[in-house]
């Protein structure tokens, strides 16, 4: 697992990516969940690594720039993601987290691994097939439609 000092180092060279998002993370919301389900799905990208209680601002140049802001409920946060990737998606889904400080500010890390092709796609069973599924395209989590879901399942779409 990479640590949240190489993370944030790559958060500042290359801002977000396919393979890292930063979030605030004071309390989860869909957001997160979105980033989770989407690296879980995306093929060929061997997961993702959120790294949560991250803040950003744009400086005069116009770059992004990444520090650690902490979390302060740590448990609370931890609890929160591990029930939710268990209970919210149609499979389960075990992130690694691991906590760190970072200039005196704690943080988490996770990695959230790619899901294997039988599982896939992962999606909120709230919200069913194709809207509950997200693809990580870029630094972006987008939501599946039906053409998608061939790609997620390893299949070639019928003619």
């Amino acid at each position: 697992m990479r640590s949240a000092v190489e993370l944030f180092e790559e958060l500042n060279a290359v801002d977000e990516s396919s393979r890292i998002e930063a979030k605030r993370a004071s309390e989860l919301g869909k957001s997160v969940m979105q980033t989770v389900i989407a690296f879980a799905n995306e093929p060929g990208l061997d997961g993702g690594y959120l790294l949560l209680g991250a803040n950003w601002k744009t400086n005069d140049k116009g770059d992004v720039v990444y520090w650690a802001e902490g979390l302060s409920d740590l448990d609370k946060v931890q609890k929160d993601l591990a029930t939710q990737c268990a209970n919210m998606l149609n499979g389960v889904v075990r992130p690694e987290m691991q906590i760190e400080t970072v200039n005196g500010k704690t943080v988490l890390v996770v990695y959230v691994p790619e899901s294997d092709v039988s599982q896939k796609p992962i999606y909120l069973k709230a919200t069913g097939l194709p809207r509950g599924a997200y693809r990580r395209i870029g630094s972006t989590d987008q939501h599946c439609v039906d053409e998608d879901l061939w790609v997620l399942r390893g299949e070639t779409q019928p003619q």
